[in-house]
């Protein structure tokens, strides 16, 4: 029955994520565009190309896109307004100085020439970190009418794979660098200078809009660029095949750099607007892998599921049909089993205080991920909407203080805890705090080297407004109304005298049982891992929420069915501490998940600099830290509800 009512809600949810999977809401309005001559309120004739952050597979420090030296835009430009979670995370949108109008081919135009001369100290330290970034293999990150522009190439099927982003140069005294174009068996750092972008647009056909503007408007389908290193003589010569070589100079050399480009705009009515993100999204997502997650998680499931039920169907059923059928005093002196610790089972554990807390936190961490992850399946969160997915994590924790107050208060309460004051200070400092704390050593460690993921002063102010000036009374609110509830009653009354444990045999001991504990969960989610941490650490883009909602409530159930299964084994060999086990047992997946950050690290990654592995272990950490309340939580709260329910339905005298 159990097993049929898992499997049938399995069903319902994969449904419903194959019909989201399919709905995407781009996050912004289409923009018009038409030649400068028709330039109307319905249309632009301007197409603005903005820059983003560089970064790079070898380093885990994203610097601006000044800090290299490169084009300045004009000063009257103004730059996008970020939001929260674009700012945590380090983006750095800012206007280019790239003028382009719409269906208007330019060729080799120039934007600027930058001169370095080998007696100016502040010359040899930007070639210094021109070459720098050249050799650690540092991105571009462009954005036209809110799309990445992407750098594509033929792979052996045929087929084109494009990424966003594009080399700043090519380093060839490193053999693992591969570089394109015009640099071939030469021996340098060279820059890429020249950038071909090829805009392609849907004219609207016999659209209401496209009808409008007819063959002189358009809206943006893809944006695409072919960077080059062109040694450009006294005149600007974009045939030429001559790469442009970053050396080192000496007292009485200069070095000219002329920064060009060329636009080439191309028609194209079979790709539509709504759907122009699709070939970016579908070479970055291994579709048959994530299936292959999905199935594999599902046989878990399914496993785990018949184990429960077998053991509430059959086991349980007996045993409580025996007990029940006990009733004289000789009889009772029989009893075995999970019975015997009835008078102990609900004897506040060790540290209340701390694991109540815990609770709370985790509470307000399942929330927010259970939100955050809903409104990314309805496409509200899309990649078009940069930043949102943060923002959204960020305001709903801080807003979801109300019900962690309130747990914890509640569970605290029932431990017999009366220092209500350092539950609900615990509740409000504690976790946040640890966040808090490593989230700014590790701003620190970024400040110092000038990057561009070092939020300001000000951002780290107005965090601490929304936790001090929010979270924390929202959770004096929920702890208020937690208090004044009455004190959860269990099922069975608490000895005075606490029942001797017997000797345990190896698989019923707690370190034991917690380590198998995370194993199942871990299992069930180590393949999303790797594209969540390709789209924090590689840049790669993450779509596919619809695959990520699902395997979060089959990590859910095999959070709860997990620790359910071994506390009823540790119950039946009469060790009733089980409190603390429940919340270690499922929590213990977020060590699995640690382990596993460390071998993406080792064997994808290539950072070698000590900063950048601290960065990375610091974020992982913070990762970690939340992703244990998460777990910790579900495991608790399922063993707690099971345990209520079988002593609840046990006569006992």
């Amino acid at each position: 029955m159990v097993f049929c009512k898992v499997f049938k809600t399995l069903l319902l949810v994969l449904s419903v994520v194959i019909v989201v999977h399919g709905f995407y809401l781009p996050g912004l309005a289409p923009v018009n565009y038409c030649k400068k001559e028709d330039e109307s309120s319905n249309c632009k004739s301007e197409v603005l190309l903005y820059v983003n952050r560089l970064n790079t597979g070898e380093s885990v420090i994203p610097y601006e896109y000044e800090h290299f030296d490169f084009c300045s835009p004009d000063k009257n430009l103004k730059a996008p307004v970020e939001n929260l979670g674009q700012v945590v995370f380090g983006e750095r949108i800012k206007p280019s100085p790239y003028k382009i109008e719409f269906m208007k081919n330019m060729s080799c135009q120039s934007v600027c020439n930058k001169t370095y001369k080998g007696d100016n100290d502040a010359s040899l330290t930007k070639l210094s970190i021109l070459r720098k970034g050249i050799s650690l293999n540092y991105q571009h990150h462009w954005i036209v009418d809110n799309m990445p522009v992407t750098s594509c190439f033929d792979v052996e099927d045929g087929h084109q794979l494009c990424t966003t982003g594009f080399p700043m140069g090519c380093n060839l005294n490193d053999p693992k660098n591969m570089c394109i174009g015009n640099i071939v068996n030469k021996k340098g750092y060279y820059i890429n200078n020249h950038v071909d972008l090829l805009i392609t647009y849907h004219s609207g056909g016999q659209e209401e809009w496209g009808s409008r503007f007819g063959n002189n408007g358009g809206r943006i389908i893809s944006v695409k660029v072919i960077p080059r290193s062109i040694k450009h003589g006294k005149n600007l010569d974009c045939s030429s095949q001559e790469p442009l070589e970053i050396k080192s100079l000496s007292n009485t050399e200069t070095l000219d750099i002329k920064y060009t480009y060329s636009v080439f705009f191309f028609k194209n009515n079979t790709i539509k607007w709504s759907s122009r993100w699709d070939y970016i999204l579908e070479s970055m997502q291994h579709t048959n892998i994530q299936w292959f997650s999905i199935l594999n998680s599902l046989v878990i499931v399914l496993f785990l599921s018949g184990m429960v039920a077998m053991i509430l169907l059959r086991t349980l059923h007996k045993d409580i049909a025996r007990y029940n059928q006990i009733d004289s005093g000789e009889d009772a002196q029989e009893e075995f089993g999970w019975k015997l610790v009835h008078g102990d089972v609900f004897r506040p554990p060790r540290k209340g205080m701390l694991l109540s807390v815990l609770l709370g936190s985790g509470v307000q961490v399942f929330f927010m991920t259970l939100v955050t992850l809903a409104f990314a399946c309805l496409g509200f969160l899309s990649p078009a909407n940069r930043g949102a997915l943060m923002t959204c994590a960020i305001v709903l924790y801080v807003l979801l203080g109300t019900p962690a107050g309130y747990v914890s208060a509640r569970i605290y309460k029932s431990f017999g805890g009366e220092k209500w004051k350092s539950n609900v200070l615990l509740t409000s400092m504690l976790s946040p705090g640890i966040v808090f704390s490593l989230f700014f050593i590790m701003n620190l460690v970024l400040w110092s080297k000038g990057s561009s993921a070092a939020v300001s002063f000000t951002t780290l102010l107005a965090l601490l407004a929304l936790w001090f000036g929010v979270s924390v009374p929202l959770t004096f609110v929920g702890a208020y109304f937690g208090f004044r509830k009455r004190a959860l009653e269990h099922p069975v009354r608490t000895n005075q005298i606490p029942r001797l444990i017997p000797v345990q045999s190896v698989y019923t001991q707690p370190i034991p049982g917690i380590i198998m504990g995370g194993i199942l969960p871990f299992g069930c989610i180590f393949i999303q891992l790797f594209f969540i941490l390709n789209s924090i650490w590689a840049s790669a883009m993450y779509y596919m929420f619809g695959f990520l909602f699902l395997v979060f409530i089959i990590l859910v159930i095999t959070c709860a069915e997990t620790t359910i299964l071994l506390c009823y084994f540790h119950l039946c060999a009469e060790d009733y501490h089980w409190w603390w086990r429940s919340y270690l047992t499922s929590g213990f997946t977020a060590v699995y998940l640690y382990l596993y950050c460390c071998h993406y690290f080792y064997s994808k990654l290539q950072i070698e600099d000590f900063v950048s592995e601290f960065l990375y272990f610091g974020y992982t950490l913070i990762m970690v830290f939340l992703f244990n309340l998460l777990t910790g939580t579900i495991g608790f709260f399922s063993c707690f509800w099971f345990i209520r329910k079988i002593y609840s339905v046990v006569k006992v005298d």
